[in-house]
């Protein structure tokens, strides 16, 4: 019967519009079912229908276009939970930055720009991260003097740094600096008091003057162009923008006005968390006050994004436990257990205040003590306030997580943004930091989709155009192959093999899951009648080919609302 409506409405609309009839192929649908058919049929920017051939065919009428997906199979469009595309686009507009394994490239880079620079001129090298390169460490003062002598050098990585003696200097953090302006912040200091070079949160204390090019208008919309042209290669249709500024926001709006946004956006407003709440408040009305706030399947602006802790990569992220003494971290304090930057009430404050303005909530949350904390405020907002499961609040990045706060997350509807390549990429230095017990409950995909907590899959895309070359690597392929696998590099065998998932759930954690993250479960995420035509065609079948080549995959063709926006050369 319902198969009859579709033909009855099709033939009562006629051929106004455009028909696409896909067919010999292997169409995995991801519904609830996850079924599989051989045929589908698109109607303008929507799925008609999706089943047997047969009826498909008579579906689409004789003036369809027709494509031969000669076997292959096809995915909903992918999505990533979080990327930083404006930010990201912009990385190498001054200069190619290029690989570092190593602390020799590190410094060889840093001693190439002094040379091209003018004494005094300040040189910045923005998230190499120290668990990524070979010696696993920061480069020392010492070191950096050693190659800059006259240039101050702001080595900064997520929230720590290292700076060289200049760079102290200039910003005034000697032996006497002590910080008073109440603000969450660290300076490490050796036996003397003298400090080390490693400040951590202090960002608002270096004295960086930058002497980049500085890019128009038209340069912003022509490199984010350029990247979401990228995202559309691996088959990427939708992303969430996880900490968009007013200016980024108006070049996603300004490219949006053109009709060139090739991937779908959902922005979450930034806000810096340590302002007064009056400040804080202002700019979250102002956000809502955005047209862009109202729902709009290519570009909406749903959500506020605090930073509650540091890093994992860096030695600042927020933990139950002390990190412990570490020279990979430039940890002396036995003590140490991270940065929190956030009180208790203050968060709730904010998180409620956000909600109410009708915006997703979120918070990068690291370790699990921030995690915890992030969690327990929304508790006091579910338990005190208002019910949060329809406003789906979310934590961000949930690395090192609790049994106690998947429940809570659970029984509340909190939903996690969660990136599997830093699995891969990071999981041999965690586990030599922390131990396998403390590791137990790293990025727990098994254990989440177990507890029935909604987690989608992203990448932290922050540097570089190039899903491979990029700092965290946005291929979803990649990041399925890890979640399958838990296999970090630098390693014999997995980490925690227990919470790997299966090739269905790790294809979830970039659809359906990630469409319902983004509050849109009902447009897309899935091949189902009605909803928007986001689709690719995969050079392999990622159901049955051998698992090792699941990070390999090909994308051949990538449509959006049933246009083709990528096809492979």
């Amino acid at each position: 019967m319902r198969l009859i409506c579709f033909l009855v409405l099709f033939c009562s609309l006629g051929q106004s519009q455009s028909t696409l009839l896909l067919f010999n192929g292997k169409i995995v649908t991801v519904d609830a079912k996850f079924s599989v058919a051989p045929a589908m049929v698109v109607r303008a920017d929507r799925v008609a229908a999706v089943g047997p051939m047969a009826d498909m065919t008579r579906l689409a009428g004789p003036r369809a276009q027709r494509i031969d997906l000669k076997g292959k199979t096809v995915l909903p469009g992918l999505m990533d939970s979080h990327v930083h595309a404006g930010g990201a686009s912009l990385y190498e507009f001054d200069h190619t930055v290029p690989d570092m394994e190593t602390l020799a490239d590190v410094l060889g880079y840093i001693k190439g720009r002094v040379a091209q620079a003018k004494e005094g001129e300040w040189i910045r090298v923005s998230q190499v991260f120290i668990t990524r390169i070979r010696e696993q460490r920061f480069p020392t003062r010492a070191e950096l003097d050693r190659i800059a002598p006259k240039n101050p050098i702001y080595f900064s990585t997520g929230p720590d740094a290292s700076l060289n003696s200049l760079a102290l200097r200039l910003s005034g953090i000697d032996k006497a600096f002590e910080i008073k302006d109440g603000l969450p912040g660290r300076i490490e200091r050796d036996a003397t008091g003298e400090p080390t070079g490693i400040i951590r949160n202090c960002a608002r204390f270096v004295k960086y003057q930058p002497k980049l090019r500085v890019p128009t208008s038209a340069e912003k919309q022509a490199r984010l162009k350029q990247l979401l042209a990228d995202y559309n290669s691996v088959g990427l249709t939708s992303v969430a923008d996880r900490n968009t500024s007013d200016d980024e926001v108006e070049v996603f709006r300004q490219l949006y006005g053109k009709g060139e946004l090739t991937c779908r956006a959902f922005l979450t407003y930034a806000v810096d968390a340590q302002l007064p709440f009056t400040e804080i408040d202002t700019l979250i009305s102002k956000a809502a006050k955005n047209p862009l706030h109202a729902y709009n399947n290519m570009l909406w602006l749903r959500g506020v994004k605090l930073f509650l802790d540091g890093g994992m990569l860096t030695g600042s992220a927020f933990m139950l436990k002390p990190w412990g003494v570490s020279k990979v971290y430039s940890i002396d304090d036995p003590q140490y257990q991270g940065m929190k930057y956030i009180q208790a009430d203050k968060l709730y404050q904010i998180a409620r205040t956000a909600l109410k303005q009708g915006f997703q909530i979120t918070a990068h949350s690291v370790g699990d003590g921030a995690v915890t904390a992030l969690v327990d405020a929304y508790e006091r907002i579910n338990e005190h306030d208002f019910a949060l499961r329809e406003m789906r609040p979310a934590v961000t990045h949930s690395n090192f997580m609790t049994p106690e706060a998947m429940t809570k997350m659970k029984n509340m509807g909190v939903v996690a943004d969660l990136q599997p390549a830093w699995l891969w990429l990071d999981g041999a230095t965690l586990l030599k930091q922390f131990g396998e017990e403390r590791m137990k409950y790293f990025q727990p995909y098994k254990t989440l989709f177990e507890q029935g907590v909604m987690v989608g899959g992203g990448s932290d895309h922050m540097q570089k155009v190039g899903s491979f070359r990029s700092i965290n690597p946005y291929n979803p392929f990649v990041g399925m192959w890890i979640a399958l696998t838990r296999q970090p590099r630098w390693m014999g065998s997995p980490l925690h093999p227990e919470q790997n998932i299966s090739r269905e759930q790790a294809i979830k954690l970039y659809t359906i899951n990630n469409a319902y993250l983004m509050f849109q479960e009902r447009e897309k995420g899935s091949l189902e009648a009605g909803k928007l035509a986001d689709f690719i065609v995969l050079d392999r079948d990622i159901l049955t080919c051998p698992l090792g080549q699941v990070k390999n995959i090909q994308v051949e063709e990538t449509y959006l609302g049933g246009k083709l926006v990528y096809k492979r050369q």
